[in-house]
């Protein structure tokens, strides 16, 4: 095949399986996981339901890879954080207010119970979490080596410290009371006088 044939062909693929992420995740939010149907899916994506079964086998592998997009993209985010100017801890900073802001939106969005308790049981949630701990590990250990905060403790349980404290955004009624958590779970990781 030419090479444009291709590409088209794989544009218009991924157009397909977005279409259907998004339409997927907005039904569901609006109708509940159990009402929403594969038939009501493909009329609301513009495909035949055959067109969608190609895709994927059933409502819940359809969220499942909304959800994972959704991680990747957090994923991503946080590692072009990483990647700006700045000191190792300014970037941690960073990192950590970016990380408390994604578990306060992602809390606050209605996406309902069921679907809640079906996307965070997934192993890819695991795998996430075990990546973000990993990374932010890393950057701890980067401010330590540069002296901007405490080496009395180690990198792991400094990674473990600040994702649990920061977990706690996903409660809070307010982007302001996230800031301050940040700044609490920051004070955190100075060295004790």
């Amino acid at each position: 095949m030419p090479k444009l044939w291709t590409e088209t062909i794989e544009t218009h693929r991924s157009q397909v399986r977005d279409a259907i992420l998004e339409n997927t995740a907005a039904l569901v939010a609006e109708l509940g996981l159990r009402a929403v149907t594969m038939s009501q899916i493909a009329e609301d994506s513009g495909i035949g339901r055959a067109t969608l079964y190609k895709y994927f086998p059933d409502v819940e592998s359809i969220l499942v890879a909304w959800h994972e997009r959704q991680v990747a993209a957090h994923l991503e985010h946080l590692a072009a954080l990483r990647s700006r100017a700045g000191t190792p801890y300014e970037r941690l900073n960073a990192v950590l207010d970016a990380y408390a802001g994604i578990c306060h939106d992602v809390a606050h969005q209605d996406h309902g119970v069921e679907m809640t308790a079906l996307l965070h049981r997934t192993e890819h949630m695991a795998g996430a979490e075990r990546h973000v701990s990993d990374f932010v590990r890393d950057m701890i250990t980067e401010a330590a080596d540069s002296g901007e905060i405490r080496v009395d403790v180690g990198a792991e349980e400094l990674s473990a410290y600040c994702l649990n404290a920061l977990a706690a955004a996903s409660t809070l009624p307010s982007r302001a009371a996230v800031k301050r958590l940040v700044s609490v779970t920051l004070t955190g990781l100075q060295s004790p006088a």
